[in-house]
């Protein structure tokens, strides 16, 4: 049986570049970035910047009693989910919706709600912790909310594998409806991982800037922690042409490998080996590749392993292509960022619009690719490959096609 297309027909994003997807893509298509100072410094925690969805009011988007059992990384998963939901033309209760799948990724899961407990326990003393907290905080919470609040009956679950969460989720959703198991699919990821402890952590790892974030340049001090959700509908090709639905790209291919090395250091093999079975699974070469939606960190050991693996695998390709890393505008959300570099690069593909590498200055001797700087670029995107390269060696890279 010849293995079904698949296709993007709702795209969702909630992320420091604003609270709906029109905000996220006007601040990448005019290279606005959303790292700025936050507005909750703790004392002894060093890092003091981030990208943190602005203005975000719960009580506008959920009533009191939902709140109780919804941490913010469900939070944010259920109202991007929604968003995409609406912008797929779907409606809840439909049996297309009821039946679809729900795979939402994170690389933290419910840290808001075990802050606020350990809190409870160790700082106020109490005896008891909230009875929901187990609901609320685990890992598969956003997966069972964005699913009692959508109404999807059909497989439901939550997938954790670092910053490759949002990536490996909507590769599952895209494989389980080639396989025709289903013919809709809910896919994303969200992150929530302002609080102390993770931002204490984070502290530890010392790779945190206290500037910008600036991939791929010289002067680059090392990446921002953002927050968000991305949400993708999926729906096979046969599916969304009989409904009439708006088709932003084709989701054609993936490559997913295992560095089985260092827990932090990127491996040159394991990520041009990903690069090149995503290729081979979207039955693409590398010269029909545009634009590559790079994990640039802004690392100094992850943007030069990357720009090297993309000379690798392209050759004398690289050089025509244009590699930009949005995380220079809604940072590094973890989990959920490889969920937004999705909706950014189906956007991308769909507006023909290259969204640019922003607080680009000048761009480091390791890294000698065309990075877009800082304004975004008018071009017909034949096909985009997204690259998500996880702690723990876990790589995933998806490779999208303009429909025709």
């Amino acid at each position: 049986m010849a293995t079904r297309r698949v296709m993007i027909t709702g795209l969702g994003a909630i992320s420091g570049l604003g609270l709906n997807l029109q905000n996220f893509w006007d601040g990448l298509s005019t290279g606005r970035s959303a790292i700025s100072p936050l507005d909750f410094p703790i004392d002894d925690v060093k890092i003091s910047l981030g990208a943190t969805v602005p203005e975000f009011n719960p009580d506008e988007y959920f009533t009191a009693s939902e709140l109780t059992i919804l941490d913010r990384y469900s939070q944010l998963a259920v109202i991007a989910a929604q968003e995409a939901v609406n912008d797929s033309g779907l409606v809840r209760g439909g049996s297309i919706l009821t039946d679809a799948a729900t795979i939402i990724g994170s690389a933290c899961g419910g840290k808001h709600t075990d802050e606020a407990t350990y809190e409870q326990l160790y700082k106020k003393n109490r005896t008891r912790a909230h009875p929901l907290t187990i609901p609320k905080g685990m890992p598969s919470a956003a997966a069972s909310m964005v699913s009692l609040h959508l109404g999807t009956r059909g497989p439901a679950f939550g997938l954790s594998s670092a910053c490759a969460s949002g990536s490996h989720a909507i590769i599952q959703g895209m494989s389980m409806i080639q396989s025709g198991m289903i013919e809709v699919a809910l896919v994303g990821a969200s992150d929530a991982p302002f609080t102390y402890g993770l931002l204490k952590s984070w502290d530890a790892l010392r790779v945190a800037s206290d500037d910008t974030c600036r991939p791929f340049c010289k002067d680059r001090s090392g990446m921002v922690l953002g927050e968000g959700a991305g949400m993708l509908v999926l729906e096979s090709e046969e599916h969304a042409k009989n409904r009439g639905a708006k088709i932003y790209a084709e989701l054609a291919g993936c490559g997913m490998t295992s560095d089985a090395g260092h827990i932090t250091r990127p491996d040159i093999l394991g990520i041009t080996n990903a690069i090149e079975n995503a290729l081979h699974h979207a039955n693409l070469y590398p010269d029909d590749i545009d634009y590559i939606n790079a994990h640039g960190t802004g690392t100094i050991v992850n943007d030069a392993t990357e720009t090297e693996a993309i000379n690798r695998v392209f050759g004398y390709h690289a050089k025509d292509l244009a590699v930009t890393s949005t995380k220079s505008m809604h940072g590094h959300a973890l989990g959920a960022s490889s969920a937004l570099e999705l909706v950014a690069s189906a956007l991308a593909i769909y507006n023909e619009t290259i969204p640019p590498t922003a607080n680009f200055t000048v761009a480091d001797e390791t890294c000698d690719l065309d990075y877009v700087p800082n304004e975004a670029r008018h071009k017909v995107i034949r096909a985009a490959v997204s690259n998500s390269f996880a702690f723990g060696g876990l790589n995933a890279v998806v490779a999208l096609k303009r429909y025709t």
